[in-house]
């Protein structure tokens, strides 16, 4: 059974998330979707360059809403409110919580 997994916060911490999952070579875990409020092609852009681990293994394209790291398409929102996060829609079983905002268990 795959685990679908989904990012929110694509800064640098939802980045290495992404990398480490496409690096470990496991097929049983797959990332479906990224939220993040910066544009999608930047993002792309810092996944592909990272100033200490280096270059993505993989390219990393954009098309529209979607981005492809090399292990098939990710839906990519820019959804300010979490409860609002297509999470459902896309069946996610893990949702990775990268943005650093939620510092309390409230």
């Amino acid at each position: 059974m795959t685990v679908r997994v989904a990012i929110n916060g694509f800064g640098r911490i939802g980045r290495l998330v992404l990398r480490a999952i496409v690096e470990s070579g496991r097929k049983d875990i797959e990332v479906v979707g990224v939220n993040d409020l910066g544009p999608i092609e930047t993002n792309a852009h810092l996944l592909r360059h990272d100033s200490v681990h280096g270059k993505f293994p993989h390219a990393v394209t954009v098309d529209g809403d979607t981005m492809d790291a090399g292990r098939g398409p990710i839906k990519v929102t820019a959804v300010r409110n979490p409860a609002e996060l297509p999470w459902k829609e896309l069946k996610v079983d893990i949702a990775m919580e990268c943005t650093g905002i939620f510092t309390s268990k409230e």
